[in-house]
């Protein structure tokens, strides 16, 4: 069976066509000048900081999005240099992993682009950009290619041999419970996000406010809190390599994660948004005295909720993430790859409108009028009264963030 150094060497012994070191060049010269010009602004923008930290500016999504649209630009422009390097010195191998980068660069800056300004009329330039690098990454080394099936190959043979043993997704040796690997993680995120929402609202009707259902979710589509999600997956990190451990260890582990990571998240939507979806201030233990960790937090999270974290930690990794794992196993292995793929995209994209959607919630609860396409989409399809309504946990307050005025 040929080995990843036979294929390096067979890589090495074919030239780059002329055309493709033609576009080589046309890389490492654009490229440059855009990082040098980039270096540039950069600098003056460092001499003149005091000038412009004085002024007074709205932070709006329109310029979130067109400071991100720049520094991707910059990347892909340093990342083209190299690319142009690597097609003129005739590494192959180094080119087409350079243009794979490349391209999911460009598919970015093509999105934002249309965020910004709508149906403009250098996608067709973008288009053909794309299709160069696409041509280019998949014929520039043949080799390459060969590799990753043949490493494929043997990844399904052995992904095979253990889901007959049963032994899909399981730690090998001493490394814990499961595979800390990107299929066994989303599936964690995505199952408690759910379980999470169903918890929480159960809780709020029968304790918070017994008989009236509310909303809990926390992504614009799909019954998803991501924070349990996140928090599940930060738990199955942290406790992977305890599932054997004394309950108190794994319950006093789980209780400072999950309390830290919900005053961490409270903090974050409240400083960047001015989001408040849940506030212990006032709490007591036992209605006895203030409750210390709800004082220390300032309401982000209180010591019940840690106490809930702890046990919820010990529950999931003692009896949850076996039971979780069996039901991830469900997937056939021939498509876990393929759907894992397609969930994850699907559940990205939802992400990132919700943060969006938030961001222009913000605006106009701050009178910012639209100024891009993409927040007048957000603000016909998801206006406030949507939002509200999705999000009846949360209340958006302009003066709390830390934006300038």
């Amino acid at each position: 069976m040929a080995s990843p150094r036979h294929f390096a060497e067979n890589s090495r012994q074919h030239k780059i066509r002329p055309l493709y070191k033609i576009y080589g060049l046309y890389n490492l010269v654009t490229g440059a000048v855009v990082v040098a010009f980039a270096g540039l602004v950069t600098f003056l923008l460092i001499a003149h900081r005091d000038e412009l930290t004085a002024a007074s500016h709205d932070v709006t999504l329109t310029l979130i999005l067109s400071i991100l649209q720049v520094v991707l630009l910059v990347a892909a422009s340093a990342i083209a240099v190299v690319f142009g390097v690597s097609l003129l010195r005739n590494r192959r191998r180094h080119a087409a992993q350079f243009a794979y980068g490349l391209i999911a660069l460009h598919i970015a800056l093509l999105v934002l682009d249309i965020m910004l300004r709508g149906a403009v009329e250098n996608l067709f330039g973008s288009a053909v950009q794309l299709i160069i690098l696409i041509v280019i990454a998949t014929t520039v080394d043949p080799t390459l290619i060969q590799e990753r099936r043949l490493r494929r190959k043997m990844e399904d043979l052995e992904t095979r041999e253990r889901a007959e043993a049963g032994l899909l997704g399981r730690a090998k040796g001493d490394r814990g419970f499961i595979e800390l690997d990107f299929f066994n993680l989303f599936w964690v995120f995505v199952v408690c996000c759910v379980l999470g929402l169903v918890i929480e609202t159960v809780y709020h009707m029968v304790v918070v406010d017994p008989g009236v259902y509310q909303d809990r979710a926390g992504m614009l589509y799909g019954p998803f809190s991501p924070i349990y999600g996140f928090g599940a997956v930060l738990m199955t990190v942290a406790l992977n390599r305890f599932y054997k451990a004394n309950p108190v260890i794994i319950f006093l582990v789980s209780a400072v994660i999950g309390g830290l990571f919900e005053a961490s998240v409270s903090w974050f939507m409240q400083v960047g948004f001015g989001a408040v979806a849940w506030d212990y201030t006032g709490s007591t233990i036992f209605g006895l005295f203030p409750d210390p960790v709800a004082i220390l937090f300032q309401g982000r999270t209180s010591a019940l909720f840690m106490c809930m974290w702890g046990a919820l930690g010990f529950v999931w990794i003692k009896l949850c993430l076996p039971w979780l794992l069996k039901l991830i196993n469900l997937i056939p292995w021939q498509a876990r790859y393929s759907v894992t793929a397609l969930c994850a995209a699907l559940m990205l994209v939802n992400g990132i409108m919700t943060l969006q959607s938030l961001e222009c919630w913000y605006e106009r609860e701050s009178g910012i009028a639209p100024s891009s396409p993409i927040e007048e989409f957000y603000a016909e399809h998801y206006d406030d009264a949507y939002m509200q309504h999705r999000f009846q946990s949360m209340t958006i307050t302009p003066e709390d963030t830390a934006r300038a005025a």
